[in-house]
């Protein structure tokens, strides 16, 4: 029996970005397979918003070449949720998209704002808004999730639940998704992969598999921080919990 294996949702070959002569990207390929999730990680400055916004084709202020090769069908998260503050939330859910207010409607139910379609920004917390803007990205039917530290701003307790949030839908409508983040524990726990930059070039190219087995899984995930911590040049940490946050292993393709 033939396997017939998929062409990659995300292809990017020699891709360069500079910004005042300054080279930012220089020469990065990467690959990204239907329904992976995959977390970049770099240290500050190393390119990662770059990488994130030239796939998104809003680094118009950059100079470069190379190769990308993207589904028709992207969304894109950012820290902040931008949010139209003269629009309710159902209307921000569905900005740019007609006729689908049902959709609309579906969409906040999933990220569990059910009954605040007429809710403005501003009465809702900034986990809240952050959800609107998952349902945002979620009503498009992307093939491509790309999410620039989209949990940086919030509280840790908000931050945890939505982690389980984004990695359950994820799940459910198995996008691509690309994860720009400075948090190595969050990269160990949503991705099933991590990619690192370093020089404007992918440096180290992780599977996850995170085991179900406790024992198992807590002993993955140390490991992957301290690999991740030493690629990154990070001075070792307290060795105090194997298990970062209070994150349940979610089903699907991990381990």
């Amino acid at each position: 029996m033939s396997v017939r294996i998929l062409p990659p949702t995300v292809r990017v070959r020699d891709l360069v970005r500079t910004f005042t002569h300054k080279g930012v990207l220089n020469g990065l390929d990467l690959d990204i397979a239907p329904g992976e999730f995959v977390a970049l990680l770099g240290r500050s400055a190393s390119g990662k918003s770059t990488l994130l916004r030239a796939l998104a084709g809003i680094d118009h202020e950059a100079e470069g070449s190379g190769e990308i090769s993207l589904p028709e069908r992207l969304s894109v998260i950012f820290q902040d949720a931008r949010l139209l503050p003269w629009m309710r939330v159902l209307d921000n859910v569905l900005l740019g998209v007609s006729g689908r207010r049902d959709r609309g409607r579906e969409a906040l139910v999933e990220v569990g704002l059910a009954g605040r379609e007429q809710a403005w920004p501003h009465e809702l917390s900034g986990g809240e808004q952050q959800r609107v803007a998952l349902a945002r990205a979620l009503v498009r039917e992307p093939d491509l999730l790309l999410a620039d530290e989209p949990f940086g701003a919030l509280d840790a307790l908000t931050r945890i639940q939505m982690h389980a949030l984004l990695r359950r839908l994820s799940e459910r409508h198995d996008p691509a998704v690309l994860l720009v983040t400075h948090d190595i524990d969050e990269a160990i726990l949503l991705a099933d992969r991590i990619v690192l930059l370093g020089d404007g070039l992918l440096v180290a190219d992780l599977a996850v598999a995170l085991p179900r087995d406790g024992a198992a899984r807590h002993a993955r995930i140390a490991e992957l921080r301290a690999l991740l911590r030493k690629l990154l040049g990070v001075e070792d940490a307290p060795a105090d919990l194997a298990e970062p946050h209070a994150f349940p292993a979610i089903g699907g393709r991990r381990g």
